[in-house]
């Protein structure tokens, strides 16, 4: 329709930044006409890139200023060359451990780089603004990151690692205290990391150790410290009207999804727990859907349920009436905290949560079990 407008009509569609490549940008009779991309994440960005500049200057307002943080990146970002890229960041302030640290320093970590996610944009505190020439940026990089709130601030605990239902439910508690939490879901393996680098204060981990047949105990050596947390099952999802796997054994589900080429998955992130489960599950095997990954449990019973995956690996209190579940196996989720920071105020309010009688309740309707 705009391509119809003349006087001069589309004077640009398609343009050099990601997300927001489709944005048109036209004039007709005088006036200006934009057409935004359809995903929020590129429309927000297009919008503040191109149009309010334009309408500020139009009423006569001064450019707008931005408030800006530099930020060390806090892992490796491989970008797009040929296009300049939004990454949208979380800060979190890590803690001095080791004796040569020069003290707090801010650190920013990538939430995910999809132009259609609404509540990752809502997540995040600021992006940086990859140049298109950039083909990487190197973990430890400093970066320059555009805050979205001028009144951001650093959270009282910051928790990195597995994402779980139980969790999710022990930070509700924590905000009923006043407490403000940031976490991170990145899976075990690089929580651990965090911790150990002072990035967090807490890290959920699920890692079984095959040389022991124990989960979590050997990861963890001094200063870090090792609190018992749950017992949780994870399990193969799938919806319960697919006659693929009504009334199948575990057995035959587990040749059925590694041999027929119709049948997608939903993969979790590398150095998750649930990924190593998957991959051990799997044998060498990698079914349709193998590359598409997801950071949590919800967000693979969600792509089930939504038919945008057959089946994927998640515990056992996400899946819904309307999923089903077969047990693969039980495991331990535990909390790996820094002893610098075991006498932290949010730190014990997290344990107490974690040991009162009420979460003990609450949790085990989510097929979540406390040992002793």
């Amino acid at each position: 329709v705009v391509n119809e407008f003349n006087d001069p009509g589309v004077l640009v569609h398609g343009v050099a930044l990601k997300p927001g490549k489709p944005i048109c940008l036209a004039v007709t009779q005088g006036k200006p006409v934009v057409i935004l991309p359809g995903f929020p994440t590129s429309a927000i960005f297009t919008f503040h890139e191109f149009v309010a500049p334009v309408i500020r200057q139009m009423a006569g307002r001064a450019p707008e200023s931005f408030s800006t943080e530099l930020a060390e990146l806090a892992v490796r970002v491989n970008s797009e060359i040929g296009r300049m890229e939004f990454l949208l960041v979380r800060l979190l302030e890590t803690q001095p451990h080791a004796e040569n640290d020069s003290g707090k320093k801010l650190m920013a970590y990538p939430i995910g780089k999809g132009s259609g996610s609404v509540t990752t944009f809502s997540h995040a505190d600021g992006f940086v603004r990859i140049g298109r020439h950039a083909e990487l940026l190197e973990a430890g990089s400093l970066v320059q990151v555009q805050l979205i709130s001028r009144d951001a601030k650093p959270a009282d605990l910051v928790i990195i690692g597995s994402h779980c239902a139980g969790l999710d439910y022990l930070i509700s508690e924590l905000k009923k205290r006043g407490v403000h939490t940031r976490f991170l879901s990145v899976g075990s393996s690089a929580g651990l990391s965090a911790v150990k680098r002072g990035q967090c204060d807490i890290a959920g981990i699920h890692l079984f150790d095959p040389d022991t047949e124990s989960y979590n105990q050997s990861y963890v050596d001094a200063p870090l410290s090792l609190t018992q947390g749950y017992r949780r099952k994870q399990g193969i999802i799938f919806r319960k009207d697919d006659p693929a796997f009504q009334n199948k054994s575990l057995d035959e589900v587990i040749a059925h999804i590694k041999t027929n080429h119709l049948c997608r998955m939903i993969n979790r992130n590398q150095g998750s727990g649930t990924r190593i489960l998957i991959d051990q599950l799997l044998a060498g095997a990698k079914p349709p859907g193998y590359l598409v990954q997801t950071s949590n449990h919800r967000a693979v019973a969600a792509a089930v349920a939504q038919q945008r995956a057959d089946w994927g690996v998640a515990i056992s209190a996400v899946a819904d009436e309307d999923l089903g579940f077969l047990a693969l196996q039980d495991e331990h989720y535990d909390f790996v905290v820094h002893e610098n920071n075991l006498s932290k105020p949010a730190v014990q309010s997290f344990f107490e949560i974690l040991g009162a009688p009420s979460t003990v309740d609450a949790l085990s309707s989510l097929g979540i079990v406390f040992d002793g």
